[in-house]
């Protein structure tokens, strides 16, 4: 069965020594539902269309399975989605 590639925020801290070889990613999506575990990304120059980071969709893959680093996000896209994260894993 193929999948599509589906662009990812990756969210996982760099570690020099890694136990496990893995990313934590956020997927980005064009399907905005408009809840609270989606957060609304900036034109990102990068991207064919304007999307939304879906939280409740974190994941790990190993990092072989990153095909190639598309950009970085804006400093406060990735600070809304860290508050998006701490708001699913409850952690205020």
């Amino acid at each position: 069965m193929a999948a599509k590639t589906r662009p990812v925020v990756v969210v996982s801290r760099h570690d020099e020594d890694p136990p496990r070889v893995l990313v934590i990613y956020v997927p980005l999506t064009s399907e905005n539902r408009e809840s609270e575990y989606e957060v609304e990304m900036p034109n990102l120059s990068f991207l064919r269309v304007k999307g939304v980071a879906n939280v409740q969709g974190i994941g790990s893959l190993p990092v072989k399975r990153l095909e190639r680093r598309l950009g970085v996000l804006p400093l406060e896209a990735m600070a809304r989605i860290k508050r998006a994260l701490r708001f699913v894993f409850d952690l205020d």
